[in-house]
């Protein structure tokens, strides 16, 4: 098939298969036809399924092992306090606009997760949500911030407080700054010249978490009638016309993929892990905690703490190693038996009604091609992430149906979507797709051979 002159990528976080290709296809004609006029399937994620690092992963095809990014915040170093976000300047990898704008070949990046602050590109680049504020430098070239702030007004780069019961609010922010990014994506598109066009839309990942509760039948919380029943799916309706109208912009032959980083489903519960790790006897306080606190807010006993743990959407599990950690207890021989044997007990953990959880435990060294920065030791995925990981000590109980960080009703699934539509190219669905396989598959259409360390295929 002939190379293509232009490629666009529509990024929908958080997006699962199960929503746009089965439950709401009839109800989304733009998604639906563009799966008509291309393949399409499901889109496997990375480990973690994180929005930050998958973006970065989907768009460099190196893994997060070999980015040294395994979640939102990361240890800089093995103290027990080390923890830092990670922005742009973490991503040392080169992703597909580095490459493009070295081959010459003009840019446009619009929030795709990873991206702040901005990092120079052969044409404009606008920062993701981790952008601290609207006042902040967000845009290359500088100036592009005041041109879209006198357009559009001030830049809405999340949805504030997405976790609480103010649902009326946070439905309303999700929709201002939807429609908000798609109209800057069409002014950018029709403005600037361009070979490669990506932009991502966080609203679907909020959505998601605010409101899952209320439009799926199989939640423990889930009330027929409720008034925001229809609300995940008319958002979704909403961002199929926006998609429509950003569609013209780029053009009928530009190659256009529209994919997702990864899932959403529906979420059981949490496993208050660093509960768990202090009944096991692998945790020790030196004081108690009154009530819930955050794990960095308790003190504890570091003499007699050999693991504790990180609360999220899955839970990174830390030894307290001799000679790594300040005051490390487990000695380097023994390190290895200590992990396997943290790995066989929460596999084998049992829910609240002793029933099997189904947890699953991986080794970074099993699951990255690299390990750098510092890894967590365990990656753990509670109920194969249908149960969050919840941080903090003194809820009392090793399961919990409360989060500790708000409301939330939604946790991350392993599988995101994928749609490429492209003159020439017939409708089916395909299988065996890898996040990792975009970048490759991107570059290709520009008759550039991918790097040889990324990790990705070429899709055919």
């Amino acid at each position: 098939m002939a190379k293509q002159g232009k490629v666009a990528v529509i990024g929908l976080d958080c997006v699962p298969p199960e929503l746009v290709f089965d439950r709401w296809r009839e109800e989304l004609p733009t998604l639906k036809r563009l799966t008509e006029q291309g393949c399409w399937g499901k889109l496997k994620s990375v480990v973690p399924p994180i929005t930050v690092p998958a973006w970065s992963c989907m768009m460099s095809s190196r893994d997060p092992g070999e980015l040294g990014i395994y979640g939102f915040r990361n240890r800089k170093d093995h103290s027990y306090d080390g923890m830092a976000f990670a922005t742009a300047t973490a991503v040392r990898e080169e992703r597909v606009w580095d490459i493009l704008g070295r081959a010459g070949k003009q840019v446009i990046v619009l929030a795709v997760p990873g991206t702040y602050p901005p990092q120079p590109v052969n044409g404009c680049l606008v920062g993701c949500f981790l952008t601290p504020s609207a006042e902040s430098d967000y845009a290359y070239p500088a100036a592009l911030k005041q041109e879209l702030t006198e357009r559009f007004g001030p830049y809405r780069l999340d949805v504030e407080h997405f976790r609480s019961e103010e649902k009326e609010r946070i439905l309303e922010q999700i929709y201002r700054m939807t429609e908000q990014r798609f109209a800057m994506a069409r002014h950018l598109a029709t403005t600037r010249p361009w070979d490669f066009f990506m932009m991502v839309e966080m609203g679907t990942d909020r959505i998601h978490h605010a409101f899952w509760k209320y439009s799926d039948p199989a939640h423990r919380l889930y009330q027929k009638g409720h008034k925001f029943e229809h609300a995940i799916r008319d958002y979704y309706r909403f961002v199929d016309e926006q998609v429509g109208g950003l569609l013209p912009r780029l053009g009928d032959d530009t190659s256009l993929f529209v994919v997702s980083d990864h899932g959403a489903q529906n979420m059981e519960g949490g496993v208050c892990v660093n509960e768990w790790l202090q009944r096991e006897g692998y945790l020790a306080l030196a004081e108690p905690v009154t009530g819930p606190t955050p794990i960095g807010q308790a003190k504890l006993d570091w003499s007699r703490t050999k693991a504790w743990g990180e609360g999220g959407y899955y839970s990174r599990v830390f030894l307290n190693v001799q000679g790594r950690e300040p005051q490390g207890v487990i000695p380097p021989g023994e390190y290895e038996a200590v992990r396997e044997e943290l790995r066989r007990k929460l596999e084998a953990m049992l829910d609240e009604k002793g029933r099997p959880l189904g947890t699953r435990v991986f080794k970074p060294e099993e699951v990255y091609r690299a390990v750098r920065g510092v890894p967590p030791d365990l990656i753990v995925y509670f109920g194969n992430l249908r149960w969050r990981s919840v941080g903090s000590l003194g809820l009392g109980s090793v399961h919990t149906f409360e989060n500790d960080t708000g409301p939330d009703d939604a946790n991350h699934s392993e599988y995101g979507i994928f749609i490429w539509r492209e003159p020439g190219r017939r409708s089916r669905p395909v299988e065996g797709l890898s996040l990792m396989d975009i970048a490759p598959t991107i570059l290709d259409r520009f008759g550039i051979a991918p790097p040889a360390a990324m990790q990705g295929k070429v899709i055919a």
